[in-house]
């Protein structure tokens, strides 16, 4: 894992020709732990994601009385056969809302008392929604503060079975947790959804790690899930790659005219954000998928076609994306990303202020940007709000441009430690810091 400086400079070049392998998901990753920890049984999870994310994940399950190993590339989990033992425990999230959001449900499945914090932005982030649905399945779950952010209280009471709503409208999170915890409850459970549920796409992530792990869900689109009481059996996991950290080599790929191939995300990936490379397919690249990899081949600057795109379903490819529109031949708007608001930071006013230190014209409203390409660009030193999709996506005009510097680029160690290293596998020359 490399250590970098405050500030990145990105020295403009790239190769006509790269391959890269991403690391394990992030989103396949902290499913896979907290409902390992809940089997019966070893599991082994191979290729788990090693990154911010998954080592808070880790040590909220350890300070839960899981044994949780690492063998090389393989994490050896011990689960407990059902809910936590352990009746109390403070747990750090640090900035992960999947740590939080997933384990929220599974403490409350079982008995005892637990407080859920975060840092940073992690205390800004909405959580009542979810809590709500947890005091209707019979779980003490309140916000220490009261104003429905972490830090979380959960008196744990064992989760009753029935019929639980929650809101879709500011993330699927809320929904997964409680699905990863609905067969500890003591009957069926039968979850609705309420408003408009965003990034639908990793629901069924979800359900496919329940599924691997021995739980049937029972579903009605993405609006009505049932499950039956039961126990996760333990097991053998590969994990595969990042679709999500995929898309900035893709979009490499489109901005400069080379040829991208991300060598372990392919059709067989259950990733609903794989779907960014065919959307740069319809923006004018060709797109060559296998069943573990993909390849793209950009048409180069000024050949890539602009145009509106719904992104509600991958709202984490946005930020590339957005970048792509700085090389298009034409305005590129991404629409329906609300939720791009309450992520690490405001996603949507940080990608715009950056572009406008660019030289880039952009607009924004409360769901959507837009950005207009222009002729020249100008140096600028991006701000990158400790997000590490910032951080990655910002990189990407350097690649053409001269001048771009990257500050903190070490927050990539979120969910990709190695993100530099394998940035510099598309250039012509390892890129300079100072």
């Amino acid at each position: 894992m490399s250590t970098f400086p405050e500030n990145l400079h990105i020295i403009p070049s790239y190769r006509t020709k790269a391959v890269i392998t991403v690391p394990g998901s992030k989103s396949v990753s902290n499913r896979a732990l907290p409902l390992a920890a809940v089997a019966q049984g070893r599991s082994r999870l191979h290729g788990l994601l090693e990154a911010d994310d998954t080592l808070v994940m880790i040590d909220s399950l350890r300070r839960l009385g899981v044994r949780v190993e690492r063998e090389g590339r393989t994490v050896t989990v011990d689960g407990q056969g059902g809910p936590f033992t352990s009746t109390q425990a403070d747990l750090n999230a640090g900035m992960s809302g999947t740590t939080l959001r997933f384990l929220l449900p599974l403490l409350a499945a079982g008995t005892g008392r637990f407080r859920v914090t975060g840092t940073g932005r992690m205390l800004e982030r909405p959580i009542e929604d979810q809590l709500e649905a947890l005091r209707a399945a019979g779980a003490g779950a309140t916000s220490e503060l009261g104003n429905g952010c972490p830090p979380v209280l959960i008196e744990g009471r064992g989760l009753k079975g029935g019929r639980l709503t929650v809101s879709g409208d500011l993330s699927s999170q809320y929904l997964s947790g409680l699905l990863m915890a609905a067969p500890l409850a003591s009957g069926p459970v039968e979850i609705e959804v309420t408003g408009d549920l965003q990034s639908k796409p990793f629901v069924d992530i979800t359900v496919n790690v329940m599924e691997q792990l021995g739980i049937t869900v029972d579903r009605d689109g993405y609006g009505r899930f049932r499950t039956e009481p039961g126990t996760y059996r333990g097991g053998d996991l590969d994990i595969e790659g990042d679709a999500t950290a995929a898309g900035n080599f893709w979009v490499a790929a489109a901005i400069t005219g080379a040829s991208v191939t991300v060598s372990n995300v392919g059709t067989s990936s259950s990733q609903g954000d794989r779907a960014l490379a065919d959307i740069l397919g319809r923006m004018g690249c060709t797109v060559d998928w296998t069943a573990t990899s993909c390849t793209v081949t950009g048409p180069g600057p000024g050949r890539l076609r602009g145009g509106t795109f719904d992104l509600n379903e991958i709202p984490d490819q946005a930020l590339a994306l957005a970048v792509a529109g700085m090389f298009t031949a034409e305005p590129l708007t991404i629409t329906n990303v609300y939720n791009m608001r309450i992520k690490e930071t405001d996603r949507i006013s940080a990608v715009c202020r950056e572009l406008e230190k660019l030289g880039a014209e952009v607009e924004e409203g409360r769901d959507w940007l837009r950005v207009t390409p222009q002729e020249e660009y100008r140096p600028a030193s991006i701000r990158t709000y400790d997000d590490h999709r910032m951080a990655m996506a910002f990189a990407l005009p350097g690649l053409l441009l001269p001048g771009i510097v990257i500050e903190d680029p070490g927050c990539t160690a979120k969910t990709y430690p190695g993100y530099w290293d394998d940035f510099a596998l598309l250039q012509e020359e390892e890129p300079a810091t100072a």
